[in-house]
Parts: C-alpha cells; sequence; structure tokens
C-alpha cells in the first residue's frame, strides 16, 4: 500500500528537507526530494506530545490539592509499579522508570491514530520493531548488571552442564525471537485496527466509526500493556538469581 503524506509529514519535507537528508547520510542514504516518512514524523509528535505534557504536569504537582491530571498519571505510575513488584519482584522498583517509559509512548503512539488527518507509528513496523529492540537489550543489560556476565550466561547452559551444546542454541533462538515476536504482536493489531476504522469510516461515516475508535482505544491500551508486561516477564528472567 502506497503511504500517502500527512499534511504534519508535509511540512518536515517542505521546510526541514536539509535536515532529514543529513539524518539520512549518516546511515549511507542518498538525499531524496521528500526524506520524512509519516512513521518518524509521528514518532517526534508523540514526543513532544508527552514533552508538553509532562511539562504542564511538572508546573501543577501539588501535595495538597492535586488536580486530575497528577491523578491519572499517579494511576498509571501505581499500575505499573503494581505490576513489576508482582512481575519482577519487591527489588523491581529500579527498572519502573524503563516500563513507565515504554508504556507512555507505546500508549500515546497508539491513540494517535484516532485524532483525524494523523496515524499511529506503531502501525509501521519500524516503530514496534524499535521498542522490541530497546526492551532486548535493556532485559541482557539489566542481567549483565545485576547477575555479572559469566553468571547471567550461564543460564544459556540449562540445568545441567551436559545439556549445554543443546540448550545454548535452544536459548539463543529463544531470546532473539523476543524482539520478533513483540515486533510483530504490536504491529499486527495496530496496523489491523486502523485499516478497519478506515473501512468504516469510508462506508459508514456518520455513528458506527465511532464504535470501532472505541475499540481501537481498547486495543491501543490492551497492547502497550502486554508489551509492557511482557518486558517485564523478560527483565525478571534475566535478573532472578533463582533462575
Amino acid at each position: 500500500m502506497p503511504e500517502h503524506e500527512l499534511w504534519f509529514t508535509a511540512l518536515f519535507n517542505d521546510y526541514l528537507a536539509g535536515l532529514g537528508n543529513g539524518f539520512l547520510s549518516l546511515i549511507g542514504r542518498p538525499p531524496v526530494d521528500r526524506p520524512w516518512a509519516n512513521f518518524v514524523t509521528m514518532q517526534i509528535l508523540v514526543v513532544l506530545l508527552l514533552a508538553a505534557l509532562f511539562t504542564v504536569l511538572r508546573t501543577r504537582l501539588s501535595m495538597d490539592r492535586p488536580g486530575k491530571l497528577q491523578h491519572t498519571f499517579e494511576l498509571i505510575y501505581q499500575f505499573i509499579r503494581e505490576q513489576t513488584d508482582e512481575v519482577v519482584g519487591h527489588h523491581g522498583s529500579k527498572y519502573v522508570a524503563f516500563f513507565g517509559t515504554i508504556f507512555t509512548f507505546i500508549l500515546f503512539a497508539n491513540l494517535l491514530g484516532i485524532v483525524p488527518t494523523f496515524e499511529s507509528p506503531t502501525m509501521f513496523p519500524y516503530v514496534p520493531a524499535g521498542c522490541a529492540i530497546a526492551a532486548f537489550f535493556y532485559y541482557n543489560l539489566m542481567g549483565f548488571r545485576e547477575q555479572g556476565i559469566g553468571r547471567y550466561l550461564l543460564q544459556f547452559t540449562g540445568p545441567a552442564l551436559p545439556l549445554a551444546p543443546i540448550m545454548i542454541p535452544i536459548e539463543i533462538i529463544s531470546h532473539l525471537a523476543r524482539p520478533l515476536s513483540l515486533t510483530i504482536r504490536l504491529f499486527a493489531n495496530m496496523y489491523a485496527g486502523e485499516m478497519v476504522t478506515l473501512v468504516f469510516i469510508s462506508l459508514v461515516p456518520v455513528a458506527v466509526p465511532a464504535v470501532f475508535m472505541g475499540l481501537h482505544v481498547f486495543v491501543s491500551l490492551l497492547q502497550a500493556y502486554i508489551f509492557t508486561l511482557l518486558t517485564m516477564v523478560y527483565v525478571a528472567g534475566a535478573v532472578s538469581h533463582e533462575h
């Protein structure tokens, strides 16, 4: 399906094409007339929205009279913290910042598709892949830091050393499959939800699409939660001394 250029992307291509080609040159790509893609500009928009939102939130933080925005994010933080304690353990508080960041970014990226003239960047495979790779490197890095290189690598040998020749390839394939699984799950669900909503908007432009937009919100929340929960499970397995 050819990608249509959103108006927000057109602004970048009209006024910041030089900057875009500068980034392309860093990865060895030749310059093009319109270097900015929708999934890139939509990610930038998500980051800008989150930065503005948290800037406003910071100015309104109050111990005595917390507002609705503060209550909302306190609930999100409490939910992430409780899930971390349940999955990783009570020592998992140091990982909450990463879990909260990945959950918030994916949630807002998913929900952006509800706004007319915008698209969810997570409906493009590159964005879920980037999040999955970040999660992959994070849980392995935490495993190395928590257990040391030698002890962490021993997990790949299995429960008994004689099984190592069999278990090591299985473990390596299993770990490499994790980012692929995270990518496909998030991308497929968001792409399908976006396409269903667009089809019904084109067929029945009044009332009926609202139902599917509500479904889109539910799927957005669910997929952000599942991605974050699986990341928690991977971190728990990496840092657990019992494992």
